[in-house]
């Protein structure tokens, strides 16, 4: 059968997809992705002409994916629609959405193929572990996901080709995205992680956190060199220092047989010194820790963080002390948490001298623990479809004076790397009407950073040329991205029309988006 994946472009290769799509290519199905919006996408559905038609995403997105399945359902109405991701796993009822016949909770690899198995042969499609069906009659099937794959390995590398053939983008940067693990140990309050583990599939840490060998991983990268651009690593893993065992192999093997600069993210109450000097060894130049919030109450009472403040110090202080770039994350707008609160976080980041701060906005993602604490403070977001698309840009918790958290975020970075303007974000917080021009200001500066890592890593790999001149690369990403934003809204703005009309039926809600 031909399977088809939709998706917008994501800020890396989205590597779910590619591994449901090697499930399928082997046991003999076609598979093909189109990334929206593209204004040719009627000519190429219809020349694919997809059996079934799946979507991977997340809340937020997950209006924009309903409205474009009903776009796809007007053009061919006999095709299956499948959602599967992080949303409709804990938002199952999700299924009632018009045009939607099936969701796959958890992980799907071995489920997708069941049901596509299923499709081809007429067989029964209500039964399939992790697979929620909509017969024709409206009534929805309800099964429990299957146990986890134990053995990552066998589940084969990703397809990459499925996502480099529809998004040139991909393929053509040297940047490549590995993740060799699966789970987490922790159990922040905020993650999804502690939702799965628990409350879907019912696990300990034990069944659920599990790592691919490091000659799977390593296996896996002189695969894509063979056939694709790539000079540096992102490693995607939740936390890249978990196994000590794990981690000397790697930085004995990795130099040796692969030499690749890269980067991880580090769990900081478990960061040694050890670890960090076989990072350095192993070629790690850009290192990222979990600050969150400096307030102890909020980091450990609120988000379940259960990391000291003298534990991201130390690993903030090793990290430097060793060469590598330091990266923090961080989270605004807690539930409970004064701007007060979240000033002291950029505080600690300017102590620790952080290289490149990373910060979003807290969203009480459905199915979390701190979603149950928005709604016992009521403060909680009313409805699914008003959480905001983009994480980082503003907030789905009634805040008092939330303006002042969404603009603390756009300053954030900048007040990092430069103290000496933090009174003057302080006061400018408070303009609720600057919110647009500290959005492009964070946006540039953001880019500015990147501009920084990109020259850590060309001098890593010794690369020279006019292109790796930070001006110069600075400057082609952002005019780059600028015409990829300028292509995308002029695209996007007729899909959009054609799903209100398609969804609403109302010309009211299509003139109003011309506004």
């Amino acid at each position: 059968m031909r399977v088809l994946f939709l998706s917008t472009y994501l800020a890396q290769e989205p590597l779910g997809v590619m591994h449901l799509s090697t499930a399928l290519l082997a046991a003999g199905h076609e598979t093909k992705m189109i990334f929206v919006p593209d204004p040719s996408f009627p000519r190429k559905l219809k020349d694919y002409d997809p059996d079934v038609v799946c979507y991977s995403f997340t809340t937020g997105v997950h209006t924009a994916v309903a409205g474009l399945n009903l776009i796809v359902k007007k053009l061919k109405p006999d095709v299956v629609s499948l959602a599967g991701g992080a949303h409709v796993t804990v938002v199952p009822e999700f299924i009632r959405e018009p045009g939607f016949d099936a969701i796959c909770r958890g992980e799907g690899e071995q489920a997708i193929v069941d049901f596509v198995n299923a499709l081809a042969a007429g067989d029964d499609l209500t039964n399939i572990p992790n697979i929620w069906f909509k017969d024709e009659h409206g009534v929805i099937h309800e099964n429990e996901p299957r146990p986890l794959v134990q053995d990552l390995d066998s589940l084969g590398f990703c397809d990459r080709s499925l996502v480099y053939d529809a998004g040139p983008v991909y393929r053509n940067s040297g940047r490549k995205v590995i993740k060799t693990d699966r789970g987490c140990p922790m159990n922040c309050s905020f993650c999804f992680h502690h939702a799965w583990k628990h409350k879907i599939y019912g696990v300990t840490n034990n069944e659920y956190v599990r790592r691919r060998s490091v000659s799977h991983v390593i296996e896996e990268v002189q695969l894509i060199r063979e056939h694709h651009p790539m000079n540096f690593v992102h490693f995607l893993d939740d936390i890249f220092n978990i196994r000590n065992a794990w981690l000397e192999e790697f930085a004995e093997r990795w130099p040796r047989e692969v030499g690749l600069p890269f980067d991880a993210i580090l769990m900081a109450n478990v960061v040694t010194d050890r670890h960090i000097e076989l990072l350095r060894k192993a070629g790690c130049v850009y290192a990222r820790i979990a600050f969150e919030a400096a307030n102890d109450h909020m980091r450990n009472a609120v988000m379940r963080k259960n990391t000291t403040r003298a534990q991201l110090v130390r690993a903030a202080e090793a990290i430097t002390r060793h060469g590598i770039r330091l990266g923090s994350l961080n989270m605004l707008g807690g539930p409970g948490a004064s701007i007060e609160d979240d000033l002291e976080t950029v505080e600690l980041n300017i102590e620790c001298k952080v290289d490149h701060p990373l910060v979003s906005l807290l969203q009480p993602y459905p199915m979390t623990d701190i979603n149950d604490m928005t709604r016992e403070m009521g403060v909680a977001t009313d409805t699914w479809d008003d959480y905001p698309t983009l994480f980082n840009r503003t907030t789905s918790i009634a805040l008092p004076h939330r303006h002042h958290y969404e603009n603390l975020h756009k300053w954030f970075p900048i007040v990092v790397r430069h103290p000496s303007l933090l009174p003057l974000a302080r006061r400018a917080i408070r303009w609720k009407r600057m919110r647009r021009p500290y959005t492009w200001m964070y946006m540039l500066y953001s880019e500015w950073l990147v501009t920084e890592q990109n020259t850590l890593y060309h001098a890593a790999q010794n690369t020279r040329g006019w292109k790796t001149i930070p001006i110069v690369d600075f400057t082609r990403r952002v005019v780059s991205k600028g015409l990829l934003r300028l292509v995308t809204v002029v695209a996007g703005k007729g899909a959009s029309r054609w799903a209100a009309r398609i969804q609403l039926n109302d010309e009211r809600a299509i003139s109003h988006m011309e506004e």
